[in-house]
């Protein structure tokens, strides 16, 4: 089971988020949001954790490869959180071959998931995210779990939108995603992480890596 917090802005939070042992920390690279740092803020937070073994992941939204190059000797992965391509995808994947390739959908409906799944050989990791007609991401929603419990992509999956220390053991005991994606269930303001909360989170979600799925309830 795979966490990363997301949209860290504050480096002396990103090395208590990873010495709580947060497997990514992401990192905002749009600068609309009031969660987006700048590749020399990116820079300084990946050398502040230099000594945990936690991977950091850079958040686009419709980039241009040019751009995502200035980002992408700080990460060990790309999560496109637009309307990219397939094509895209692959051009990124021929560019940065040795970085993880993250897809993210917001999911409106059912039409969403046969989406993603399209992408799912193009892709390292699907991310599904909830859907806000006005905000792309860290809305605070969540998506209908109805939807996703039978989602089983031939790549992993990781789950997103409103995920917080109420829900997080109901949502990966019900539908056990491979990863799961946490920004403003954490926070006390956009990109300040409150580190309680984190690691409240992080207790709850390792400890139910090997919940049996066979006890879930649906109804």
């Amino acid at each position: 089971m795979d966490v990363k917090i997301c949209g860290i802005t504050i480096p002396e939070q990103a090395v208590a988020i990873a010495h709580l042992g947060a497997d990514y920390l992401g990192y905002i690279c749009v600068e609309s949001s009031p969660r987006f740092v700048t590749s020399q803020q990116v820079e300084i937070i990946t050398s502040a954790t230099q000594n945990y073994d936690i991977n950091h992941v850079g958040v686009f939204l419709d980039a241009e490869i040019e751009y995502i190059s200035t980002y992408s000797g700080k990460l060990n992965a790309v999560q496109l959180h637009g309307h990219e391509s397939i094509e895209f995808c692959q051009k990124i994947r021929s560019e940065f071959a040795e970085i993880k390739l993250i897809k993210a959908f917001r999911v409106k409906n059912s039409q969403s998931i046969d989406q993603a799944i399209l992408y799912s050989q193009y892709v390292d990791v699907l991310l599904l995210d909830a859907y806000d007609p006005k905000i792309a991401g860290g809305t605070g929603k969540t998506i209908d779990w109805e939807i996703l419990k039978n989602f089983r992509p031939s790549c992993q999956w990781w789950l997103a939108g409103g995920l917080s220390e109420q829900n997080v053991k109901v949502a990966i005991a019900q539908l056990q995603p491979d990863g799961i994606d946490v920004s403003s269930g954490v926070e006390k303001a956009p990109g300040d992480k409150d580190i309680n909360q984190v690691r409240n989170l992080l207790a709850l979600a390792k400890s139910v890596i090997n919940f049996d799925k066979s006890t879930v309830n649906y109804e």
